[in-house]
This record gives structure tokens, C-alpha cells and sequence, in this order.
């Protein structure tokens, strides 16, 4: 029981490294990061991230390599965020006419990162 702690532990951080190095690499390229691990109704949104465009919702992946990090985001999840989304929109000013992205962040083993960006194919 203790190696199962032990590998949730690990993997935790592991997770929590990868979101602070694409919330840093979206804040180099001018974006401010609203929210780390936002929980809605319908689950947690890893990063929020704005810029004078609108507001871009950040799924972050990690795993051996991009591929396998790829395949662990499932239509379930993407759903989730989607509801997630919606509700936090409501506390925007323009709602749901905010201008959004929903970008997916894919990291490796080695820490190299690829950003999707409109990966879920909204407008």
C-alpha cells in the first residue's frame, strides 16, 4: 500500500511541475495566469490563462511521451472541462461571449512540452 502512496505521491508532483512549466512558458508569451487547478461543477480546469484576447482554458498532459500523454485526455474529461468552463464564463463580464480557447498542453518524461492550441475544436 505504501509504494501505491508513494507512486500517487510522485505522480502528483510530477503533474503539479509539469502545469508551473506551461503556466510559465504562457506567461512569457504575455498571458497572466488567472487560475491554477480551478474546480468547477464539472471538474478542474489546470490552468486559466489570460491575455487582452480572451481567456484561454489549459489542459496539461504528462506522461512518458507526447503520444501516450495525448491518449490520456478522454472525451469524458473533455466534457468536464467544457462544463467547467461554462461556469466559470458566468462569473465573466461578457459570459459566455468571452472570447476563449481551450488549449492542451502534452509533456513528456524529459520535461519538453508541445502546446495544442484549440485542441477541442471550439470557436
Amino acid at each position: 500500500m505504501a509504494t501505491r502512496q508513494a507512486r500517487g505521491t510522485v505522480a502528483y508532483h510530477a503533474g503539479l511541475a509539469a502545469e508551473l512549466r506551461i503556466a510559465a512558458d504562457y506567461e512569457r508569451r504575455g498571458f497572466a495566469i488567472a487560475h491554477q487547478r480551478w474546480r468547477g461543477a464539472g471538474g478542474e480546469i489546470d490552468l486559466i490563462a489570460r491575455d487582452a484576447d480572451g481567456i484561454v482554458f489549459v489542459e496539461v498532459k504528462k506522461s512518458a511521451d507526447f503520444d501516450r500523454a495525448a491518449q490520456r485526455l478522454t472525451r469524458r474529461q473533455i466534457g468536464r472541462i467544457l462544463v467547467s468552463a461554462e461556469q466559470f464564463l458566468a462569473g465573466e463580464p461578457q459570459g459566455q461571449l468571452t472570447n476563449t480557447r481551450f488549449d492542451v498542453a502534452l509533456v513528456d518524461s524529459a520535461g519538453s512540452f508541445r502546446i495544442i492550441e484549440n485542441a477541442f475544436g471550439q470557436p
